[in-house]
């Protein structure tokens, strides 16, 4: 047993590092943490952001861009448990300049532990992510980065509220490429799911860098009737107006420089952010909105999706704005305030709360390793459930496999005594000390010698058989060797119905886990709302490691326990041969002066 426990502690011993050390899945060969951190120190975000799409922001100076393919198709983000994978929309990925835009999909931006995440690449094999468009959540109903070009820009969420007219392109914005703006309004389509009912939610945010400060420049503009949102500055001063209700002058934004402007609608209120710090706030409501939008110009009034002709005169004293925007998005919610800080603290130039740390290469880790690093905790009461079974299993077959080699081996020994005694008095190993004492303990068949010649010792204490052995004493030291026969088979077979209840329970047992582990993979790819094979894999996976360590169990109980058998029917087939060889000498020698025990004689004398 002692030895046991020893080989187990070795094994776990070299199991932990591994563990430690959880690598997602063995195809990817390199890994780099990114540290997540909204507390005073890095974002400062001041309070839990919650879901929140961060912008990871690759270059020369923190990663390598070396292994990872040439579209970055092999990304994959995983989270601390290294199990769950996160959505993520790459926008730009050019590993020739030695730069890449792509927006992580974090459930939970906290200010206060940090939390760490995993960006897996190197498998040559792995297909592009096909969860891009679940990267902002189902209240995003707009979000252009603009980095197609000359084309109507693209919204990246899953309502496909595409552009209606084409973009200028300006390289070099903060996040990558942007859009020019000043020749034309750049018009948004009027969906149901960018409809805005009276009285309704509604954030917009977006990057600007005005190239000029001029009067009652427009940046986003609406107008259903007598209606209208509109989101501008004027002489560098940012506002908000709502029928006609402007906002008081906040803090402006400057000439050449990128500024982040948000627009949060609830209830009574409308407030303006800039840099995603409140600015402003206006009392007022949002009107019935379900007319098209215009991005850099005023809205015609009341008019559908269509391209405003360039140079045409600004509806309703509105003008133009001139310079560059980027990242515009449009919610139907009302977004936390931490929400819209972490969005300008970590899309700015100098992101504060995504951090990077070194990049890990994976060194020979097996397949198996991987499957344990992904076993939930049901798992592993399972496989700890099944290691005791073993545990005692394999204690049971070395102990008795060990016991009956050394009564094999005594029994071998003690016939040979016995049959080299042949002619000698019956009782005569029994007074000498020709039988060493390891014989003796060990061996079964000295325990039936034993009790044989003790039979005839007491009958004949009691008067019987004083000049030979009777049929009724050969019948009573047949009975006595069979009682003694009987206990040591049942010694024998101790504990030996742990070994069947093992073979048949630890699969039923591996089974259990199995079922159970594949429910909660199920259950949990639905409300994650991800059913992709990268997602489901590993927890299927280690829920089958179950059945497999249940039958790992049971096979090797089964081998055992036949074994066992085998050599506990051939030590009963011994005893059953010596009671008879016994006995039959004891008969054949019956009436004979002879063959009366020593002991016997020596009374008689």
């Amino acid at each position: 047993m002692r030895r046991l426990l020893f080989i187990a502690l070795t094994l776990l011993s070299t199991l932990l590092p591994g563990l430690a050390h959880a690598w997602w899945q063995a195809e990817w060969a390199y890994r780099k943490p990114v540290t997540i951190d909204g507390g005073p120190q890095a974002g400062a975000i001041g309070s839990d952001a919650g879901r929140v799409p961060v912008l990871v922001r690759l270059h020369t100076g923190n990663f390598k861009f070396e292994g990872v393919s040439e579209t970055g198709a092999d990304l994959r983000f995983i989270a601390a448990d290294d199990k769950t994978v996160l959505n993520h929309q790459i926008e730009q990925f050019d590993p020739l300049l030695g730069i890449a835009l792509i927006w992580v999909d974090v459930p939970n931006v906290s200010a206060g532990t940090p939390q760490k995440l995993w960006m897996y690449y190197g498998n040559p094999k792995a297909p592009a992510s096909g969860n891009g468009q679940r990267s902002f959540d189902p209240d995003y109903t707009l979000v252009y980065h603009f980095a197609e070009g000359a084309v109507p820009p693209r919204d990246t969420t899953a309502y496909g509220n595409n552009g209606q007219t084409a973009a200028v392109p300006v390289e070099g914005t903060v996040i990558g490429k942007g859009a020019q703006l000043g020749n034309g309004a750049l018009m948004l389509p009027a969906t149901p799911s960018l409809a805005v009912t009276a009285g309704g939610t509604l954030t917009f945010s977006a990057w600007i860098k005005p190239d000029s400060l001029g009067a009652r420049q427009a940046i986003y503009a609406r107008r259903d009737g007598a209606g209208e949102l509109v989101v501008g500055i004027d002489q560098g001063v940012p506002f908000v107006q709502v029928n006609g209700q402007r906002s008081t002058p906040g803090q402006p934004v400057q000439a050449g420089q990128w500024s982040h402007l948000a627009v949060k609608a609830e209830g009574d209120s409308v407030a303006l952010y800039v840099g995603g710090r409140p600015a402003v706030s206006l009392a007022a409501k949002l009107p019935a909105l379900n007319t098209a939008a215009a991005l850099g110009a005023d809205a015609p009034a009341g008019t559908p999706a269509a391209p405003a002709t360039p140079g045409a005169a600004p509806v309703a004293g509105f003008a133009p704005f001139t310079g560059a925007i980027d990242e515009v998005r449009l919610s139907k919610v009302a977004r936390p305030d931490a929400l819209l800080l972490a969005d300008a603290v970590s899309q700015g130039a100098e992101s504060r709360l995504a951090a990077f740390g070194p990049d890990e290469q994976q060194a020979g880790k097996s397949h198996f390793g991987f499957i344990l690093a992904a076993m939930p905790l049901d798992a592993w009461i399972v496989v700890g459930l099944l290691g005791l079974m073993m545990a005692l299993s394999w204690a049971i077959m070395i102990g008795k496999g060990r016991n009956f080699g050394a009564t094999s081996r005594a029994n071998a020994t003690f016939i040979e005594h016995f049959r080299e005694a042949a002619g000698a008095p019956l009782d005569r190993l029994a007074t000498n000390n020709t039988v060493p004492q390891d014989v003796r303990a060990d061996s079964s068949l000295w325990r039936l010698y034993e009790v044989a010649i003790e039979e005839m010792r007491r009958r004949h204490d009691r008067g019987y058989d004083l000049n030979a052995v009777s049929a009724s004493t050969i019948g009573a030291i047949r009975a006595a060797m069979d009682g003694v026969m009987v206990r040591e088979t049942e010694r024998m077979a101790k504990r030996m119905n742990w070994l069947s209840t093992t073979i048949e329970g630890a699969p039923y047992v591996g089974l259990f886990g199995t079922v159970i582990g594949i429910m909660l993979v199920f259950v949990v790819a639905a409300m994650a709302g991800a059913v992709d094979i990268n997602s489901v894999a590993p927890g299927m996976a280690a829920a089958l490691l179950c059945t497999a360590a249940g039958l790992g169990v049971a096979i090797p109980a089964l081998f055992g326990y036949n074994w066992l058998a085998s050599r506990s029917d051939a030590i009963g087939a011994d005893m059953a041969v010596f009671v008879d060889e016994f006995v039959t000498r004891l008969a054949e020698e019956q009436g004979e002066g002879r063959s009366l025990p020593v002991a016997v004689q020596a009374r008689r004398a």
